[in-house]
């Protein structure tokens, strides 16, 4: 089963664990203590961080390939009164050649792990071309032992393998290590980088 067929399942049986009102806290705090600005959203599922974004006054490009997630995160978008703040996109966020606009943030929470190594450099590369110098990037992955992601089902990624991918035209402020329970499920290792574009 590939990575489309595996999340389009989960969001047509609703067997979504990080379906939840509120972005996490490291989200939160991000936008809660920068100015509101341009923000890209990279795997938004149903729009969490995308919502509570607009409703802070960022004007925001959310991107997400799986068709259900986009539609009804532009449902909910609308609903909370900030449709017109948001432009969603159903895309692959390894192809962002469609987006021509420069942002002051930009978000992944659990997409960038799934992708292979092709995808993980035409995903940095395409990054770095949409990010003002200077703007962060936060990233949460979950952390896997292998050096390349590989296999079916819960897909995870190497540490070094995340610090390679972003090592041209990135810095790393720093990363907070821990662990992730999600419902019945075993806890694995997980960790927020918070990446910053280098300047031009």
């Amino acid at each position: 089963m590939s990575d489309f067929e595996r999340l389009a399942e989960r969001y047509r049986t609703g067997a979504l664990p990080w379906d939840q009102e509120l972005p996490p806290p490291e989200i939160v705090e991000q936008l809660d203590s920068s100015e509101a600005g341009t923000m890209l959203d990279l795997g938004c599922g149903y729009g969490r961080a995308s919502i509570y974004a607009a409703r802070n006054g960022w004007q925001v490009d959310a991107v997400d390939f799986v068709p259900q997630a986009i539609e009804v995160a532009a449902e909910r978008a609308a609903a909370a009164g900030v449709g017109e703040r948001i432009d969603f996109h159903c895309e692959s966020v390894a192809d962002l050649a469609f987006l021509d606009r420069r942002y002051d943030l930009a978000v992944d929470v659990g997409c960038l792990h799934a992708l292979d190594i092709v995808e993980l450099r035409s995903y940095a590369r395409e990054l770095a071309r949409c990010l003002k110098p200077g703007s962060p990037f936060l990233l949460y992955v979950r952390l896997a032992s292998q050096a390349e992601p590989t296999g079916d089902g819960p897909r995870g990624i190497a540490e070094e393998l995340v610090r390679q991918t972003f090592d041209d035209g990135f810095t790393l402020d720093r990363v907070r290590h821990g662990v992730t329970q999600v419902e019945a499920a075993d806890p694995w290792s997980s960790a927020w980088f918070y990446f910053r574009r280098r300047d031009d």
